[in-house]
């Protein structure tokens, strides 16, 4: 089921809250989860999940499809959907090389960024009836 991004005098399901909600949480596990003790550096499970060798970044990168997959039924466009993918293949492209693919993981972040992506998309409809 395809939902529209609500404009700015449209309420906000709570469908599509509880879906965009899911979702970030999903993507904050996978890219910042933890943080380093006495560093700002944050990372989650895709940096950890990519040390094993290929299958690792295979899963990681098919967790990543399914965000972009929900990230589409919450409103996503085409356009929009071709930029989180091209960070998703950047991410699994570059995680596929041993030792710096996880290193990259920790700082690329590619399912924030598609969050990030949407969010902004949503501020901008809703901002653009006002």
């Amino acid at each position: 089921m395809q939902l529209k991004i609500p404009g700015a005098g449209d309420t906000v399901s709570p469908d599509y809250a509880r879906l965009l909600d899911s979702v970030d949480r999903l993507a904050d596990r996978l890219d910042c989860q933890f943080r380093i003790p006495w560093t700002g550096i944050r990372f989650g499970w895709d940096p950890i999940v990519g040390i094993v060798p290929i299958a690792g970044d295979l899963v990681m990168a098919a967790v990543s499809l399914k965000i972009i997959a929900d990230l589409r039924r919450l409103g996503a466009d085409r356009d929009l959907t071709r930029r989180m993918l091209w960070n998703v293949l950047i991410d699994a492209g570059i995680g596929l090389v041993p030792i710096v693919g996880p290193i990259f993981d920790l700082f690329y972040r590619a399912n924030i960024r598609n969050v990030a992506l949407l969010t902004d998309e949503i501020r901008k409809c809703r901002k653009a009836a006002d």
